[in-house]
């Protein structure tokens, strides 16, 4: 595939880290960089944690756990054993590492969407939580009737973001199967991302994290329907309105592509399912692709 210019993906953890993995195994890395949803950090016994940054960078070293798609393989937790057996908070598992992308031999940009502390908080039935608290201590459980972004009204774009974002080797913006209002929407709410988006010449695509109204990880569904969204793949496209020039779903959602039919938005039917390499790659290639054709 001979393409030229810098591709950004935008995404969380696990879904988009799959796509991405994919690009790389396409794109040289001088044309691929990765724009991470930070709205998921917080402090935990005293250390700032990045939980879909490590993934990202997990995934593309590949060292991560690929049973959980989260965390790294082979990971000790004697840290946290002693921790408990000390009487301490271990809910949140933190291993016994602590690399950085270029120990980690990475060659890929993955930069944060902000430096500044931006963190997602939902209102729920249990009262407003944080993200962690809610998705990982009380397992997404909990209804939720709203989602606040505290901190995004003072937060500017990283410098790597804002770099990516004004480009004039900007070839194409990848909104990844990541949660859209979980991962992606916490990097819209920066003022100025989403203007630059709309603005920026490149075509900017997304790919749905659904497939037939199914999520195949995480609360994306489950957070559509408690907000009362349809929990469809042209629900997904309807959400990002006015914000992409192209939309990829699954080849069995039929259904969404025909209520999309008359939006206006381009659209690309192919197998998103991403459980083998080869698949992520196929999809990668494909997205690829699209984007370029929309240029």
């Amino acid at each position: 595939m001979n393409m030229k210019g810098i591709f950004i993906a935008l995404s969380g953890g696990i879904g988009g880290a799959k796509l991405v993995l994919g690009m790389a195994g396409i794109l040289p890395a001088e044309q691929l960089a990765v724009v991470v949803n930070t709205g998921d950090d917080f402090e935990h016994l005293g250390l700032h944690v990045s939980p879909d940054i490590d993934t990202m960078l997990y995934t593309l070293a590949g060292i991560s756990n690929q049973e959980t798609g989260w965390g790294r393989a082979n990971e000790s937790w004697s840290f946290m054993s002693a921790l408990g057996e000390l009487g301490a908070d271990t809910w949140f598992r933190l291993g016994d590492t602590a690399d950085l992308a270029g120990r980690l031999g990475l060659s890929v940009a993955v930069v944060p969407m902000s430096d500044d502390p931006v963190r997602t908080h939902l209102d729920t039935d249990s009262g407003l939580l944080e993200f962690q608290e809610y998705f990982v201590r009380r397992q997404c459980e909990p209804d939720v009737s709203g989602i606040h972004f505290k901190g995004s009204e003072c937060a500017r774009p990283s410098p790597g973001f804002e770099d990516l974002l004004h480009s004039d080797e900007l070839a194409a913006v990848i909104i990844c199967p990541s949660n859209p209002f979980l991962s992606i929407d916490p990097m819209l709410s920066i003022p100025g991302v989403r203007d630059s988006l709309v603005n920026c010449t490149a075509p900017v695509i997304a790919v749905s994290p659904l497939i037939r109204g199914r999520s195949m990880k995480g609360p994306t569904a489950k957070i559509m329907g408690d907000l009362g969204v349809p929990v469809a793949a042209s629900a997904v496209a309807k959400h990002y309105e006015g914000l992409i020039d192209g939309f990829v779903l699954d080849s069995s959602d039929t259904d969404s592509a025909d209520s999309l039919a008359d939006s206006g938005l381009k659209l690309a039917m192919t197998n998103t399912v991403m459980q083998t390499l080869d698949e992520r790659i196929s999809l990668a290639r494909n997205v690829l692709e699209f984007a370029h054709s929309l240029r």
